[in-house]
């Protein structure tokens, strides 16, 4: 079974910017989607963003035009790049592929 370890979250000022990564093993990320998706305290769990096997990316509204996605599927690893983070974005940010879910990495952004 594939795991899932996020890492690059932290605190950073509002418009910062941040690398997260979600690296995978057990199993190859290579032709798959990999999603990324966010909860805030008290919140549900909302979809930020995801990249198709074929490297087709997709964004949630509110992070649009500040996030980017990317694979290195030689790495078996995917980077959403976070640029001009709000307050807003702070959250714990979950990766996701083949039903599983990696243990999540705390953003928090401060004023």
């Amino acid at each position: 079974q594939v795991q899932l370890v996020e890492s690059g979250g932290g605190s950073v000022q509002a418009g910062g910017s941040l690398r997260l990564s979600c690296k995978a093993s057990g199993g190859t990320i290579s032709g798959k989607s990999l999603a990324w998706f966010r909860q805030a305290p008290g919140k549900e769990r909302d979809f930020v963003a995801l990249i198709s096997g074929y490297d087709i990316p997709a964004y949630g509204d509110s992070v649009k035009g500040r996030f980017t996605v990317s694979r290195d599927n030689s790495k078996n690893t995917v980077y959403p790049q976070m640029n001009n983070l709000e307050r807003d974005d702070t959250a714990v940010y979950y990766c996701f592929l083949d039903e599983r879910w990696g243990q999540g990495t705390q953003v928090t952004v401060s004023s």
